[in-house]
């Protein structure tokens, strides 16, 4: 008989699936209490799955567990921001050095398209949401396009706590003004990607993430100062 596989998921997966999104989609904030009941009561589960959803959470560093205290979103300190974007730059220019002979013509083709989105307007906070969502995308695929499977999870593993870095961004007005210079070296990447050319790539794309962490990290120092 020709009949479907059927998937049947937990409702752990779901639950983590579920919390995993709110914390990436900015609808849970730094530092915000996840309340167990209220989470079970919202979502319609029982305690149990929220839990063991939360312990999972909690290994891949998105949320703080703290005895006798409760569980929050987890914060991230300057320290933490400035090693991320070190790793992420280790790992983006390793993916360089094998990307200029291995990448085909589609993921090409998907990174001029990206490209071009990026420079697109940003008017509105949906606009950055959007904006943000291609630039993660435009990383990811050159990690990807370099071939590297274990390269590629590793990122991937790193990618949450990026987007939770970015929780902590700049006002939109002052986000916006930074965006030409982004682009610029968004486009000086792609560049350097058509033309082949591995050391201009790794040294664009160490320039990049070096200039993005500087201005995180900036901001969180006035962020914190201000606590």
């Amino acid at each position: 008989m020709d009949l479907p596989v059927l998937v049947r998921r937990r409702a752990t997966d779901e639950v983590y699936d579920a919390l995993r999104s709110s914390i990436l989609d900015h609808r849970f904030l730094p530092g915000e209490r996840l309340l167990v009941d209220q989470i079970s009561s919202r979502l319609g589960v029982s305690l149990t799955p929220v839990r063991h959803a939360l312990q999972q959470l909690a290994a891949e560093g998105l949320v703080d567990i703290r005895p006798r205290s409760g569980t929050y979103v987890a914060s991230l300190s300057v320290n933490d921001v400035s090693e991320t974007f070190q790793i992420r730059r280790a790992l983006e220019c390793l993916a360089a050095e094998t990307l200029v002979e291995r990448i085909a013509p589609a993921a090409l083709k998907q990174l001029r398209t990206l490209v071009w989105k990026l420079a697109e307007p940003v008017e509105t906070d949906a606009d950055r949401v959007r904006h943000e969502q291609n630039n993660l995308e435009f990383h990811r695929l050159i990690v990807e396009a370099s071939g590297n499977k274990r390269l590629s999870e590793m990122y991937e593993s790193l990618k949450a706590h990026m987007q939770i870095a970015r929780v902590h961004s700049v006002s939109l007005d002052e986000w916006v003004r930074r965006l030409p210079l982004e682009q610029a070296e968004h486009e000086e990447i792609l560049a350097a990607i058509e033309a082949r050319d591995r050391e201009r790539l790794i040294s664009a794309l160490g320039s990049h993430i070096n200039r993005a962490s500087a201005a995180l990290t900036e901001t969180l120092k006035k962020t914190h100062a201000n606590i």
